[in-house]
C-alpha cells in the first residue's frame, strides 16, 4: 500500500469529521436558536425543510460535478463553502431570514456530503476491503465534538452566531490543509476497465442496475430520516419533555452520535463477516427497540438509553447503503450517491418537518411512532443487499 493511497483515505477520514462537526454545531445550537428567534417547534420544522431542500439540491449539482471534475477539486471546494456558510443560521432574528440561512448552509453541506462520500468510494475500491463505515464513524465523531462544544458554550453563555463563526474560520483552515492528499482526478487503469465493461452492458442489465439504486434510495429515505428525527429533535425532547436543561440535553444528541461512532468503527469488520444485508436488518431492528424506549420512557436516564441504542442501530445502515450505490458503476459513482443520499437527503428534509407537524396532534416523544414503524419497514426490505451487485464479495474478491 503506497502513502498517497494512505494520505487518501487519512484526509478523506478529515473531511468526514469536519461535515460531522459542522452539522453537529447547527444541532446543538437549536434550542438557542429556535428561543432567539422565538419559534415553535411546529414552525420551526417547516423552516427544516429548507435546510433539507437545500442539501438535496447541493447532493444533484455535486454528484455530477465530481463525476466530471473529480472529488479532489470539488471537495475541498465545498468544504470551505460549507464551513463559511454555517454561521448564518446562528445571525437571523426572524422565521424568513433563518430560512433563507438554512437553504444556503443545507446546500453547501449537501455538496460536501455526496462529493466526500464519492471518494470515500474510489477509496474504497482501492483498498479492496470495506472501509466505508470507518470514514462514516469520523462524521459521528464530529457530532461528538460538536455536542462538547456546544454544552461548554451554552454553559457559559456565547451566543450561537460567535460558536459558530469559530467553528467555521476553523472548518476553512481544515478543508484547505487536507487539500492536496486526495485521490487524483484522472481514474486509475482498473476503473477505466470498469468503465468499458459498464458502456458496453446491455440496456436490461443497466435498468436493473437503475432500479436498484432507487431501492437503495427509498431505503436511505427511511433510515435518514430516523436520522434527521435524532438530529433536530433529540436535545428538545430532552429539554421539553423530560425536563432536563439545555447544558444536560445537549448530550442527547451527544449520546446518539456517540454511540453511531462506536458502531461504525466495528461494522465494516462486521460486514466482511456476515454482509451488509444482516448490519443493515440487525441494525434497523436495534434502532427501532431504541426509540420505543424514547417514546415510552418518563425518565432522563432511560431516554439516553434510548438514543443510545438507536444510534447504535442506525450506525451501520448508511454506510451500506451508500457503498452499494457507489459500487454499482463505478464510471457514475458520484451521481449514483447523490441520488441515494439526495433521497435520503428527502427524508432529512420529511422527518424534522414530519415530527413538527405532528406536534400538533400528540405530543414531542409519542410522534416518534412514525421513527418505529420506519425502521421496522427498513429491517423487512434489508433483503435488497442480498442480491444484485452487493459490494462485499466484490471486495473480499478484490483483495484476495
Amino acid at each position: 500500500m503506497d502513502d498517497s493511497l494512505r494520505g487518501a483515505r487519512i484526509a478523506t477520514f478529515v473531511y468526514f469529521s469536519l461535515c460531522g462537526t459542522l452539522m453537529g454545531t447547527w444541532v446543538v445550537n437549536i434550542p438557542a436558536v429556535e428561543e432567539r428567534v422565538g419559534i415553535t417547534h411546529a414552525t420551526l420544522g417547516g423552516l427544516l425543510v429548507l435546510l433539507g431542500l437545500g442539501a438535496f439540491i447541493g447532493m444533484q449539482v455535486a454528484g455530477r460535478l465530481t463525476d466530471r471534475l473529480g472529488a479532489r477539486v470539488v471537495v475541498p471546494a465545498t468544504g470551505v463553502l460549507c464551513s463559511a456558510a454555517l454561521v448564518l443560521p446562528g445571525l437571523p432574528r426572524d422565521p424568513w431570514t433563518l430560512g433563507g440561512a438554512l437553504l444556503v448552509f443545507g446546500f453547501c453541506n449537501g455538496c460536501l456530503d455526496v462529493s466526500m462520500n464519492a471518494h470515500a468510494v474510489h477509496v474504497e475500491k482501492a483498498y479492496g476491503r470495506p472501509v466505508m463505515s470507518a470514514f462514516h464513524a469520523t462524521f459521528s465523531v464530529g457530532g461528538v465534538l460538536a455536542a462538547l462544544v456546544g454544552a461548554a458554550t451554552a454553559s457559559a453563555g456565547l451566543s450561537p452566531a460567535a460558536g459558530m463563526a469559530a467553528m467555521g474560520v476553523l472548518g476553512i483552515a481544515i478543508a484547505l490543509v487536507s487539500a492536496r492528499a486526495l485521490l487524483p482526478a484522472a481514474p486509475t487503469p482498473a476503473e477505466t476497465a470498469s468503465t468499458r465493461e459498464t458502456e458496453q452492458t446491455p440496456a436490461s442489465g443497466r435498468r436493473s442496475t437503475s432500479r436498484r439504486i432507487w431501492v437503495l434510495a427509498a431505503l436511505a429515505l427511511m433510515v435518514m430520516l430516523c436520522e434527521g428525527a435524532a438530529n433536530d429533535w433529540s436535545a428538545l425532547h430532552l429539554k421539553d419533555v423530560l425536563g432536563a436543561p439545555a447544558s444536560t440535553a445537549a448530550f442527547a444528541y451527544g449520546t446518539f452520535a456517540a454511540t453511531m461512532t462506536i458502531g461504525r468503527l466495528l461494522a465494516d469488520r462486521l460486514v466482511t463477516r456476515f454482509g451488509s444485508m444482516a448490519i443493515l436488518r440487525y441494525g434497523a431492528t436495534t434502532a427501532a427497540v431504541g426509540i420505543t424506549i424514547v417514546t415510552v420512557s418518563p425518565w432522563i436516564w432511560a431516554a439516553f438509553a434510548g438514543w443510545a441504542l438507536f444510534g447504535l442501530g442506525l450506525s451501520g445502515c448508511v454506510p451500506q447503503l451508500f457503498s452499494a450505490a457507489g459500487h454499482a458503476d463505478p464510471a457514475a459513482a458520484g451521481a449514483n450517491v447523490s441520488r441515494v443520499a439526495g433521497l435520503g437527503y428527502v427524508g432529512m428534509l420529511a422527518g424534522p418537518a414530519a415530527i413538527g407537524w405532528l406536534t400538533h396532534v400528540v405530543a414531542l416523544n409519542h410522534a416518534f411512532v412514525l421513527l418505529i414503524l420506519l425502521c421496522a419497514i427498513t429491517a423487512v426490505a434489508a433483503g435488497i443487499l442480498r442480491t444484485g451487485s452487493d459490494r462485499t464479495p466484490e471486495l473480499a474478491a478484490s483483495s484476495s
